[in-house]
């Protein structure tokens, strides 16, 4: 049965497409607020508390300077926001539903299937990054734009950009978004809208072409991990490997003179 909270989740997917990497603000806000007045007639008080919070966050990533310069202005503005939309909800939550919110860091015990998922992402996210890389969408690094000539600061502003945008991914978008709807929707409705969320602001920052379904796949095999393990860890190292391979790709193609040769 079809009830005004599943509207008001679908709603506020296509809002977050709309409003982040499109920037069409007027259609975007338009079913923001339909979410909004959905969310906020729904007569379960934990949908009002986790969709509203949510709702919240996207209207400001809808603002937030979401690319991949490497200027210190930006990333300290850009930090300040993400920041946010992890602490607000929090802080909200905490405040107005005490354990509605729960994370693990470490497991309780280490699951030889989880450990089988994170070590097998190291060769698979090689072939992902350099088949994405350097074939299906050629010029991606572009998107990252470095010095010409090999710059030890800049390298190390995109390696601290790099990780702390990806540790920000997993606490956002798998413990905050997925955390808050697996809390009023089944797993599978809960994985694909963080899902969206997850590739729309992907997109919005730098992976464009043929990263959405690349994302947007990576994005549920995440969900699927954290759903059957409850823990942090495992999805931030596997996320970790990624931004390793990733890092090596953008320098490759901009210093292959400096690179390791690994693709």
């Amino acid at each position: 049965m079809i009830r005004s909270s599943h509207i008001a989740l679908v709603a506020f997917c296509a809002a977050t497409v709309l409003l982040v990497p499109l920037a069409w603000y007027i259609p975007g806000f338009a079913l923001w607020l339909i979410s909004a007045v959905l969310t906020a007639r729904d007569p379960d008080p934990r949908v009002r508390r986790s969709l509203g919070t949510l709702l919240g966050s996207i209207a400001l990533l809808a603002f937030a300077p979401i690319h991949t310069g490497l200027d210190i202005r930006h990333m300290l503005t850009l930090f300040l926001c993400f920041a946010s939309v992890i602490a607000g909800p929090v802080l909200v939550m905490n405040r107005l539903g005490p354990g509605e919110l729960r994370w693990r860091f470490w497991p309780v015990r280490f699951s030889k299937r989880d450990l089988f998922y994170t070590f097998l992402s190291i060769p698979l996210a090689w072939g992902v990054i350099y088949l994405y890389f350097f074939h299906l969408n050629p010029g991606l690094a572009e998107h990252w734009v470095l010095p010409a000539s090999y710059n030890a600061n800049a390298i190390r502003r995109l390696v601290v950009g790099i990780n702390c945008v990806g540790i920000w991914d997993e606490l956002f978008f798998v413990n905050i978004v997925y955390g808050l709807l697996r809390g009023i929707f089944p797993a599978r409705i809960a994985n694909a809208a963080q899902a969206v969320v997850y590739t729309s602001v992907l997109n919005d920052m730098a992976f464009t072409g043929h990263g959405v379904w690349i994302v947007c796949l990576f994005a549920l095999t995440q969900g699927v991990m954290y759903e059957k393990s409850r823990v942090l860890l495992y999805v931030l190292v596997v996320h970790i490997i990624v931004d390793l391979w990733l890092v090596l790709a953008i320098l490759q193609w901009h210093y292959p003179g400096h690179s390791l040769g690994i693709f």
